[in-house]
């Protein structure tokens, strides 16, 4: 039987000590899109973050994972659930791709693949995203995987100088059962 956490193209995996430096070309990409400004981190930090990543103990059900390219053996993004009520059933998520990886497929695998554990396996009710309104290609992802736009935020962050909205975007555990088939056993 194949992994649950192996797709077509990527495999879902825990974070190792060595993915330090896909995470600090990652946080460079991020930057590079105005989606997040921060002070710049040495190596060390990367490193010494990878490291407590790969040790870390599960935090119910908030963790996140690598996303790795199967054929080149590659990280080529991350995904992971970030904050989780399993009392109220939802659950928020995020995702990112480096960009060297972008539109291929990647983060759509990813997702659906995070979405039908949290969903199927996790069973909660509801995902939550909350996506930068400047951020196109993220906002057609989500439509294009089954999420609908909930709200608005205005001028909710701060960044590049300026603030900017946030757009909420929820799928539902039966929109997504009904959007995205369940995966076959071999």
């Amino acid at each position: 039987m194949t992994s649950f956490w192996t797709g077509n193209r990527i495999r879902l995996r825990g974070i190792e000590p060595d993915d330090w430096t896909a995470f600090m070309r990652f946080a460079v990409d991020e930057e590079r899109m105005g989606d997040l400004l921060n002070p710049p981190r040495s190596a060390e930090g990367f490193r010494a973050w990878t490291k407590e990543q790969a040790a870390a103990k599960s935090d119910g059900d908030c963790f996140q994972l690598a996303i790795e390219d199967v054929d080149a053996g590659e990280t080529v993004g991350a995904v992971g659930s970030y904050q989780a009520d399993a009392r109220a059933g939802w659950f928020e998520y995020g995702v990112t791709i480096g960009a060297d990886h972008r539109r291929k497929g990647y983060a759509a695998e990813a997702v659906v693949m995070l979405l039908r554990f949290m969903f199927a396996e996790r069973r909660y009710h509801k995902c939550e995203a909350r996506i930068f309104a400047h951020n196109e290609a993220s906002l057609a992802l989500h439509r294009r995987l089954g999420f609908v736009e909930e709200g608005r935020l205005r001028d909710r962050v701060f960044l590049a100088g300026r603030h900017r909205d946030l757009v909420v975007m929820g799928m539902l555990a039966d929109e997504f059962a009904q959007r995205h088939a369940p995966r076959k056993s071999p």
